[in-house]
């Protein structure tokens, strides 16, 4: 893959995400600070994501199962 091509790929994501955000418009002091706030609460997401939704998906699956697991003996 050419090096080339991904550079200016990549800068074309990052025009487009200042394009959706219109970061484009605020000073470089401004930009700066958004991109920090951005990206301090994409990573507490995504962290948080990691950490709670597998434990959710099990408490959810042992809850169906539960409910639509085996029936009583006898029925």
């Amino acid at each position: 893959m050419d090096v080339r091509r991904v550079k200016d790929y990549l800068y074309w994501l990052y025009y487009q995400y200042q394009l959706v955000t219109c970061s484009y418009v605020l000073e470089p002091w401004e930009q700066s600070m958004f991109h920090t706030i951005t990206v301090t609460v994409l990573a507490m997401v995504a962290y948080t994501a990691y950490v709670f939704v597998p434990i959710h998906v099990r408490l959810a699956l042992e809850f169906f199962s539960q409910i639509f697991g085996p029936r009583a003996e006898g029925a």
